[in-house]
């Protein structure tokens, strides 16, 4: 199995150096293609109006001056002989969750390897920096492979990543993995701090508040808040079935024949 690595934290991040110790329990064939420099944030970001370079730093192993979806597409139709069996993309610093899945460059370079018709897997690893961050990397290093494995037999659909998170305490205090659907914080943490530089101008620099929020069952948010590591699958669809059939019956238009109205409508209903 041929295994490409990339991450939104850049190349030399401490996570993808654990990935790649996670990657090579799976396999011998271990490919590395990361940004120079942090791409956090990014979301699925492509570079348009600039030269990328890429910079080869090892056999298998290249840094890109791009985003992780340029890392990705240009591994896997340029620098590599053969295009990969999986690609991994993390272990991003600090968690994924919620809405953060929209943000994330580790999340997205996994949707453009599903999009290159690879199997792809995001990792993050949730962070307290209030106590040893050390050991709370164990947690992804002790249980990064057996997980992987697991969901690597069971398999998933091609139209599918999966957006792997574990929870921030030691790898011996984990409680179990949980498939989870994406949560929804009820609070917005994101804000801008202003501050001045020393010639007198503002500027801003975005933060986040550590606002508590409410924990549903089933979440992400709610697995790792009890130190489980949550699985969740995802897709690009970003469609809102109900809406839009009730939208049709208004506004007109053909809804498509592959779509089951009633299936769709008992889902949402049970949502």
């Amino acid at each position: 199995m041929r295994i490409l690595l990339t991450n939104d934290d850049g190349v030399e991040a401490y996570g993808l150096e654990i990935l790649h110790n996670i990657a090579r329990q799976l396999s011998d064939d271990v490919w590395v293609c990361a940004p120079v420099i942090e791409q956090s944030g990014k979301g699925r970001g492509i570079t348009l109006h600039d030269p990328l370079r890429v910079k080869r730093l090892g056999e298998k192993r290249f840094a890109v001056s791009g985003t992780p979806t340029d890392c990705v597409q240009i591994a896997i139709n340029d620098l590599m002989p053969q295009p990969p069996d999986l690609v991994l993309s993390g272990i991003n610093r600090g968690f994924n969750l919620a809405q953060d899945v929209t943000l994330s460059g580790t999340v997205a370079g996994a949707l453009q390897g599903m999009t290159l018709g690879i199997p792809s897997i995001a990792l993050s690893q949730c962070l307290d920096f209030d106590i040893d961050l050390m050991t709370q990397w164990n947690a992804a290093e002790v249980h990064g492979a057996p997980v992987l494995s697991a969901i690597l037999e069971k398999g998933w659909p091609a139209d599918v990543v999966i957006n792997i998170n574990f929870p921030d305490c030691p790898a011996d205090e984990v409680t179990g993995v949980e498939v989870t659907r994406q949560g929804f914080r009820d609070a917005h943490e994101m804000h801008a701090v202003k501050r001045r530089d020393p010639r007198g101008r503002d500027y801003y620099w975005m933060n986040f508040h550590a606002f508590d929020q409410t924990m549903i069952d089933g979440t992400d948010l709610n697995a790792v808040a009890h130190k489980r590591i949550s699985v969740t699958p995802l897709h690009l669809d970003l469609t809102h079935y109900e809406t839009m059939h009730r939208l049709k019956k208004t506004l007109g238009g053909t809804v498509p024949k592959q779509i089951n109205i009633a299936d769709d409508e008992k889902a949402g209903a049970a949502e």
